[in-house]
């Protein structure tokens, strides 16, 4: 269970666009993303790493970066940052993320994706539409659920901002790990603890 899990990452980066991306064509982009990453993956002529940054080259288009980033730090200790260190946290939660799936890239062992459904749910309170992308990790033994949090950003579109991996959120987890560095570290010790760790496997 916990390396399938790290598995999925491998497909967390997997998709992208050169334009805005609309919302009747997050299905299909994703279903053909999702797919050339694979592809990229199995590739024997590359090194993990290579495997990595050919894929991460195509993301950045389609992630939020920026908002993952401050929703898994919190508004308490992002009001709290000096402008200095909201620039380098922001730069060092990208690299690590990035990191992580490279890194995590060597755990594939043939499993496919199947793109379900795309799911539309209105927030009353904020009067916003959000996405969700129902696709499904299928393994030898056991399949999982990974869905996509989509929501519209003015300018560039829909883009992601959370994935949901077996039922367990990535910022959620990513916000747990980080309070409770927090209760030990001050927040300048955090970031230079993720830009450490970033240098180490950059």
């Amino acid at each position: 269970m916990k390396n399938i899990l790290k598995v999925l990452l491998i497909t967390l980066f997997s998709i992208s666009s050169l334009f805005a991306l609309q919302k009747d064509e997050i299905k299909t982009v994703m279903t053909k993303k999702i797919d050339d990453s694979i592809s990229i993956i199995k590739k024997q002529n590359l090194t993990t790493k290579e495997k990595g940054q050919e894929i991460v080259k195509i993301i950045d288009e389609v992630f939020d970066f920026r908002k993952m980033a401050l929703l898994s730090l919190g508004r308490d200790a992002w009001v709290s940052a000096t402008t200095e260190q909201k620039k380098r946290y922001l730069k060092a939660f990208e690299i690590n993320l990035k990191n992580s799936y490279i890194d995590k890239l060597g755990l594939y062992t043939d499993q496919k994706v199947k793109v379900i459904d795309l799911e539309s749910t209105f927030t009353q309170r904020s009067n916003t539409e959000r996405i969700q992308l129902v696709t499904e990790l299928i393994g030898q033994s056991e399949s999982y659920k990974v869905n996509y949090l989509f929501y519209e950003n003015k300018t560039r579109g829909w883009v992601i901002w959370d994935i949901n991996l077996a039922g367990t959120s990535v910022i959620t987890t990513t916000r747990k790990q980080y309070a409770g560095l927090l209760k030990q570290k001050s927040l300048e010790e955090m970031i230079s603890e993720i830009e450490a760790k970033n240098k180490i496997n950059g």
